[in-house]
């Protein structure tokens, strides 16, 4: 079973950043994808960003991002460890929800990293709030 645990969450104001960190542990070994996802309050929950691995002695692995989160959030990881960082820049009153770090095992197709059905893990969630 995999665990994953989240921090770096907080309140910040527009234009301000933030870094989001998560970390697996337990059976990490075949988790290949950590994503991010947020729910903003009445909203669903929707896809941010994702890195993908493509094998166990992958070390860069391969960015996806949502549109909204283009240009402005970074997502980095660890392999070997199985972390996942979400820097976040410029932030604006539209990115204020819970953040959501997810595992999946197994290797999933790029154009599916999006889709909430192919994580089996999900922590517990880190608020972000953003005020002008």
């Amino acid at each position: 079973q995999v665990q994953l645990v989240e921090s770096g969450g907080g309140s910040v104001q527009t234009g301000d950043s933030l870094r989001l960190s998560c970390a697996a542990s337990g059976r990490t070994l075949n988790v290949y994808v950590m994503g991010w996802f947020r729910q903003a309050p009445g909203k669903d929950r929707e896809f941010v960003a994702a890195i993908r691995w493509s094998g166990r002695g992958e070390y860069g692995g391969v960015p996806y991002y949502a549109d909204s989160a283009k240009g402005r959030f970074t997502i980095s990881g660890e392999n070997a460890k199985k972390t996942a960082y979400l820097q976040m820049s410029d932030l604006t009153l539209e990115d204020t929800a819970v953040y959501y770090c997810a595992a999946a095992e197994g290797l999933v197709a790029g154009h599916e990293v999006s889709r909430q059905y192919e994580y089996s893990t999900w922590g517990q969630g880190a608020q972000v709030t953003v005020s002008s």
